[in-house]
């Protein structure tokens, strides 16, 4: 859950960030396209005006002033002739005078702006501007000038009258040709559209003559330089928020889901068998009610089942005096009859009592083992085995059944158990063994390895064994098999074996023996070799079954 919040929290600002950051970073584009295509423009009419004066001076000028911008910028200039082959000196020919700009600017008067790709821009920008000719009209204002010297007699003067009359009298006006960005003399404005990117931007008027045409080559290498670093230093910033933010969400998650991570523990200590397990009430108001309720819910369910449990171990406990003194008294009874009717009616009797006497120490084991769930600690598996054996083999021995141990499982096999339980476990499993097996049979106990995680402790013995029907059975409390166990058990000893076994985190199966009987399978969960070792404890109450 809190990997869906982060992604989420990610994913969110990632979209505020792109809807904020990506149109910048394409406006800021356009307008570094647009600012170049302007000033390449205005520099592209400047020498076309030039170009137009058609004077030496003029034309020097104009070489100066192409050095200049060859140098100091990533661009160069190229000039051609109306005719399209002569040169303009002192300026060279272009290396391409016949191409679809130079034919554009010098037949139509078409200035054009060719970026060389329509994604962006190409390697270069190509601006081609038309020159138009100024000695023209320059010639009129002569005449005019003297004129107007002829009249007035003062040569300066009249000069100046005849040079106003001049500029008032020149179709389109020079000063307004060189004033207005890509704008000729006389010439109308025109939006079109040419090839490979290109866009034509004026065309001139039919009185208008055209001497030659400018073209600018403006490389755009610096261009993708600024452009990389418009967008790579969004992106770098991207990435950046994104990470903050990645970091903040997983705070934020965190501090989020940490009433739901403590409602968990509780609820999985609470399915480990832990009954005092509570939640803190913490969090947003719906976890605090959630908190509150389960804690409610836990309380009551701790309460009764602790009554119970303390009912069951109270009855057990009261109830094993008088029985005890029950079988006393049915044993003085047999001793001071001489009757047979009436002795084995005693016998029967005490039988009885001796039954119920193990049927209640059953219910006080069984209370106790699900009163308290102890930690698991590491215990020698063989060792206690053998310890058990031992106090079992007398036992056997009394009816001529050996007891015999195998397995490939070595000293160091250390098994998860809780304090005392898997001596219950042996005992009873032993105790039942012993019961169903015929005299002078033999009773086996395999200690193996199952795998890397679990140890398999098995007891085979030699009785009539189990049917399927039965084996499903055979673990519930108080039910009794149709075997010698069947007559004298209380039907409490497997489940509390099952019981211990499962509060280990052990498995307990049951499986017909070869060549006869049942075998109890008992897998217990093994330990690390970082694991302390732990020698086993004393044995703890056996209770049969």
């Amino acid at each position: 859950m809190i990997r869906r919040l982060i992604v989420s929290y990610v994913a969110l600002v990632g979209v505020a960030l792109a809807a904020f950051t990506v149109p910048v970073a394409f406006t800021l584009t356009s307008q570094l396209r647009g600012d170049t295509e302007e000033s390449v423009l205005r520099e592209a009419t400047t020498m076309a005006l030039l170009l137009g004066d058609g004077d030496a001076p003029a034309r020097e000028a104009l070489a100066r002033m192409a050095g200049a911008y060859a140098d100091e910028t990533p661009g160069t200039v190229e000039v051609a002739a109306a005719d399209g082959r002569s040169a303009m000196p002192p300026l060279p020919l272009t290396e391409r005078p016949h191409d679809a700009a130079f034919g554009d600017a010098l037949e139509r008067g078409r200035t054009t702006v060719d970026w060389g790709s329509r994604f962006v821009w190409g390697p270069e920008l190509v601006i081609t501007v038309p020159a138009y000719a100024r000695g023209e009209v320059t010639g009129g204002a002569e005449g005019d000038d003297d004129g107007g010297a002829a009249e007035s007699g003062d040569g300066e003067g009249d000069r100046e009258g005849g040079t106003g009359a001049a500029a008032g009298g020149t179709t389109g006006g020079t000063g307004e040709a060189a004033g207005e960005t890509g704008e000729a003399v006389g010439g109308t404005v025109e939006a079109d559209d040419a090839d490979d990117g290109g866009q034509a931007v004026g065309s001139a008027g039919p009185a208008d003559r055209i001497v030659g045409a400018v073209r600018v080559r403006y490389a755009t290498a610096d261009l993708t330089d600024r452009l990389w670093r418009i967008w790579g230093f969004r992106a770098i910033l991207a990435v950046g928020v994104l990470a903050v933010a990645a970091g903040l969400g997983a705070i934020v998650a965190r501090l989020l889901t940490k009433p739901l991570r403590q409602l968990n523990d509780m609820a999985s200590r609470f399915g480990d068998g832990d009954l005092t397990a509570r939640s803190p009430v913490t969090g947003p108001q719906e976890t605090r009610t959630l908190a509150r309720t389960l804690n409610q819910g836990a309380e009551r369910l701790d309460t009764l089942v602790a009554s119970q449990r303390i009912f069951v171990a109270d009855a057990s406990h009261q109830l094993r005096t008088p029985l005890t003194a029950l079988r006393l008294s049915l044993d003085n009874i047999a001793d001071g009859v001489d009757d047979e009717f009436v002795r084995e009616d005693v016998e029967q009797a005490t039988a009885e009592v001796v039954r119920m006497s193990r049927l209640v120490s059953g219910l006080l084991v069984l209370a106790r083992a699900e009163a308290k769930v102890s930690a698991p600690e590491p215990l020698a598996l063989r060792e206690l085995v053998e310890e058990r054996l031992k106090v079992w083999r007398p036992a056997a021995d009394e009816r001529g059944v050996t007891i015999v141990l195998t397995g490939d499982a070595d000293d160091r096999a250390r098994v998860l158990a809780g304090a005392g339980n898997l001596d219950q476990v042996l005992d009873n499993v032993l105790s039942n063994a012993l019961e169903v097996s015929p005299d002078r049979g033999t009773i086996t106990v395999r200690v193996e390895t199952g795998g890397p995680e679990e140890a398999v402790l098995e007891v085979l013995d030699q009785g009539p064994g189990m049917s399927a029907a039965e084996q499903a059975r055979a673990f519930d409390r108080f039910w009794r098999g149709q075997g010698l166990t069947g007559r004298s058990g209380s039907g409490l000893g497997l489940a509390i074996v099952k019981q211990l076994v499962t509060d280990d985190g052990g498995t307990v199966t049951l499986r017909d023996a070869p060549g006869g009987g049942l075998c109890v399978r008992i897998g217990l969960r093994t330990v690390g070799d970082g694991a302390r070792w732990i020698s086993p404890r004393p044995g703890a109450p056996r209770s049969g079954g």
